[in-house]
């Protein structure tokens, strides 16, 4: 019965063996669930890099719509809420002088001989609105928000907006009657929320648009200490503008020198153009 029974054994370790089989092992569980949880991980970067790169080409054709060109020179009209205004260019006022301003924030009229840093710039503090406006006349979109109803994540997203982007420039205003205001030369737009869709289709709209802005070709650049500096600019005044202040028709201002030079930017783009100096 025992050479019986061995014979037997030894008859079935054969079957296994010639199957593949090793006698008390099972399934490699682990590296089948490591290869899994591999394959499930490079899905799931493959799924969102698709899903961000679709959604960045789709914002981006939305907005092509709000793009510049000679058969539509001016697509911020299309934009519910767009204020327009033609104002006369090219005033200078002292670094002394007030401007009755007819709009708040302004954004046209009579303004500083010396224009805002808008090189994608932030500014923490309320700028003099003299300085802002130039920067207006040179093609520069400037988002003004009220700092009281615009904070933390919203001012951030507002933020991503400007920061490292030319002819944008980012600064609160106090008093202001929307959380959000947006200003191109001759246009407006004032929002209830940093998420308005018309935001970003303002910008698209305006920002360097070469049929809307009098000076194309102006620079951009900061000026630095004794002419405008943005390290420390000139602040914002909220008083009413006193008997002295240069009204709207320019009277007490002087007639601006030309400040255009060098090859326009592409409408919409930013381009940095050739810099000039304002004239004093």
């Amino acid at each position: 019965m025992a050479g019986g029974k061995k014979k037997g054994g030894g008859g079935k370790s054969a079957v296994n063996a010639a199957r593949g089989q090793m006698p008390g092992k099972g399934k490699p569980w682990g590296t089948i669930i490591a290869v899994v949880v591999v394959l499930v991980l490079a899905v799931g970067v493959f799924g969102y890099t698709y899903v961000q790169i679709n959604a960045k080409n789709e914002a981006q054709a939305a907005l092509a719509q709000w793009q510049p060109s000679d058969s539509n020179k001016d697509p911020s009209t299309k934009i519910p809420g767009v204020v327009v205004k033609d104002y006369k260019s090219g005033q200078h006022v002292q670094p002394t002088q007030r401007v009755a301003y007819d709009q708040s924030p302004p954004f046209g009229g009579p303004h500083d001989g010396f224009w805002a840093d808008c090189q994608g710039i932030v500014y923490p503090n309320a700028v003099r609105s003299e300085n802002m406006v130039h920067a207006l006349e040179h093609g520069t979109v400037w988002i003004a928000y009220n700092p009281d109803k615009v904070k933390g994540a919203d001012l951030d997203t507002l933020k991503l907006k400007v920061q490292g982007k030319q002819f944008m420039m980012l600064s609160p205003y106090p008093g202001l009657d929307k959380a959000v205001s947006l200003q191109s030369w001759g246009h407006q737009l004032k929002v209830d929320s940093v998420k308005d869709s018309r935001i970003d289709e303002f910008i698209s709209a305006l920002r360097t648009n070469q049929y809307e802005y009098p000076e194309v070709g102006a620079s951009c650049d900061a000026l630095g200490p004794g002419q405008f500096d943005p390290a420390n600019p000139p602040p914002f005044d909220p008083s009413k503008p006193g008997p002295d202040a240069v009204p709207m028709t320019g009277t007490g201002a002087q007639d601006a020198a030309n400040e255009q030079g060098g090859t326009p930017p592409p409408s919409g783009s930013g381009a940095a153009p050739t810099s000039t100096t304002a004239s004093k």
